[in-house]
């Protein structure tokens, strides 16, 4: 039998189980339940005293809820004596408010980062944080995977003739790069600008797409404006295809209807969040067995930074 026992939120309980598989182990059991005013109430099923423990939850929509109720199972797991409290969090959620943008605005990615350690965590495993700076935020050990090595492997599967790696604006550079570097390929990047006031966002393209399929690879797709203008800009440059690459599928407000309807020949994200509908460009790829593959060798002690060398 393992000497560790995996907990589920109710974020992504099918994400969850598909880890449990890779592991050959059973979820341990926990209930979580809603008072009549909306207060979350967890009880764990089993001891866990001695026990170093993983908790599955990313801290995607609702953000606020899965985010509390991580914080509540794990004061649960502090007080009944667990050896250690390890988050598996997917997605890490208000990623994106990671310094002041503007005056008098909160730095909520540390108070989040604050709030997890208080609770009692003793170690987060996530997956492309929007901003490599938010591992500085904790005191404790921060485990930020790449999904670049599940695309790179779908990408190498398509046996793409004439390819390029881009990226959809001036932020997204390292990223792109670096998925290139992989490939061994060029780049292009979309150069987002008004030439006015009150006039909608110009895409200049630097790099030569033409008669290319290009991979656009991004951290996130949320309302998928900036990658369906990017792919118009790219086929008007003259692009073969253009493939989104997108590894968290927020995928909020008119998000599915715009890839629908876009000229965006596929888009490929990953399930650290679960899928709010189908779409018939969307293509999910599993990284279930590379959390799986992470927890097993923590529990062993193990390099998790040789996954990716």
């Amino acid at each position: 039998m393992p000497d560790f026992k995996i907990f589920t939120g109710s974020a992504h309980e099918e994400f969850s189980k598909k880890v449990a598989k890779q592991l050959d182990v059973e979820l341990a059991k926990a209930e979580v339940s809603r008072f009549s005013d909306g207060e979350i109430s967890i009880r764990l099923c089993e001891s866990v005293r001695g026990k170093d423990v993983f908790v599955i939850q990313p801290t995607c929509e609702p953000t606020n809820d899965n985010l509390m109720e991580l914080l509540i199972m794990t004061d649960a797991l502090k007080r009944s004596s667990a050896n250690c409290i390890n988050v598996i969090m997917p997605y890490f959620g208000y990623a994106r408010q990671d310094r002041k943008a503007a005056p008098r605005v909160p730095i909520s990615a540390k108070l989040v980062a604050d709030l997890l350690q208080i609770a009692g965590i003793t170690r987060i495993i996530t997956m492309d944080l929007h901003a490599g700076q938010i591992q500085g935020f904790f005191d404790i050990p921060v485990d930020n995977l790449y999904g670049s090595i599940v695309f790179k492997e779908y990408i190498q599967s398509k046996c793409f003739i004439n390819a390029i790696v881009a990226s959809p604006d001036i932020g997204g550079i390292a990223r792109a790069r670096y998925f290139a570097k992989l490939l061994e390929l060029d780049i292009a990047i979309i150069d987002k600008r008004r030439e006015k006031a009150n006039e909608s966002e110009v895409m200049n393209v630097i790099g030569s797409v033409e008669d290319k399929n290009v991979i656009l690879i991004d951290d996130m797709i949320d309302t998928a404006g900036t990658i369906v203008k990017a792919a118009s800009a790219f086929k008007q440059k003259g692009a073969l295809s253009v493939i989104a690459l997108g590894t968290h599928a927020v995928l909020s407000g008119p998000a599915y209807e715009r890839i629908e309807n876009s000229e965006l020949d596929e888009v490929i994200v990953t399930d650290t969040i679960p899928l709010k509908k189908e779409c018939s460009k969307i293509k999910t790829l599993s990284v279930a067995p590379l959390f799986a593959e992470v927890i097993r060798r923590i529990n062993n002690n193990e390099s998790v930074n040789s996954l990716f060398l």
